[in-house]
């Protein structure tokens, strides 16, 4: 495990992961191997805090010049949704600490936990159509199980930011806490998890997520080829362009 990604032991039974690529904790391929791997070394925890150093709990994916995904793919070529299906199928319940912003990828990474905390300046940005693509990391699927097929679609629509009092009202996160207690209330929260019957928690995870995990699968292979495919489009260059510039992109639809 390398220095980019912290493991300590928070409480008993509570593991806490936390991503150490501040201030914004980008991920690409290698970095989210590194997550997964550091989530799956806690797997005899009975509850695990995920969390971000830094400003941001994550502000997306990593991208290369013109707006090409840097690290969608690993040293031995695996996709970056490879990699992240590992977090749906390790058998632990996740609570996330969400400060910051957490978008794109970042929003599937915090949706990917089972619970969230988040703080009253916590963002959540599904940013992908104002950068002129899709959706990817099982947005498909995670974000109608956590605020309903119809907000979904608004959301994944319009990009907009949803503020932390928001997410609370819609589902997007589970507490919402003050800034300096976002962490003790995320290992608080799990915590109290990890206090119940841990045979009877993994039973009901199970039984709730169901197919999750699946599912995700099959929304990545979709969200993937829409992705590689609107990628060569001119609309995409502008929206990458315009964030970078800091303006409202102008879309042509080409």
């Amino acid at each position: 495990m390398s220095d980019s990604v912290i493991v300590e032991q928070a409480a008993p039974g509570v593991a806490l992961v936390a991503l150490n690529r501040p201030p914004a904790n980008f991920v690409d391929a290698a970095f989210l191997e590194e997550v997964a791997v550091a989530v799956e070394s806690a797997a005899d925890q009975r509850a695990i805090v995920l969390a971000a150093e830094g400003k941001h709990f994550c502000a997306g994916a990593a991208l290369a010049g013109g707006g090409a995904h840097a690290g969608s793919r690993g040293a031995d070529g695996r996709h970056i949704y490879d990699v992240a299906i590992r977090l749906f199928e390790q058998p632990v319940p996740l609570v996330a600490a969400v400060q910051g912003s957490a978008i794109g990828a970042g929003l599937g990474l915090a949706l990917a936990a089972d619970l969230r905390v988040a703080t009253a300046g916590t963002r959540f940005v599904a940013s992908f159509a104002l950068l002129g693509f899709h959706h990817g990391f099982g947005l498909s699927v995670t974000l109608p199980r956590a605020v309903g097929a119809q907000k979904a679609a608004e959301l994944l629509m319009t990009g907009r930011r949803v503020g932390g009092t928001e997410a609370l009202d819609i589902g997007l996160a589970d507490r919402l806490v003050a800034d300096a207690d976002l962490r003790p209330a995320a290992i608080a929260l799990a915590s109290e998890i990890a206090a119940a019957a841990p045979l009877a928690v993994r039973s009901i995870r199970q039984t709730l997520r169901g197919d999750l995990a699946e599912a995700v699968r099959t929304a990545m292979t979709r969200e993937r080829a829409e992705q590689d495919r609107l990628m060569q489009t001119r609309d995409f260059a502008e929206g990458v362009a315009a964030a970078k510039e800091r303006r409202p992109p102008a879309f042509e639809g080409r």
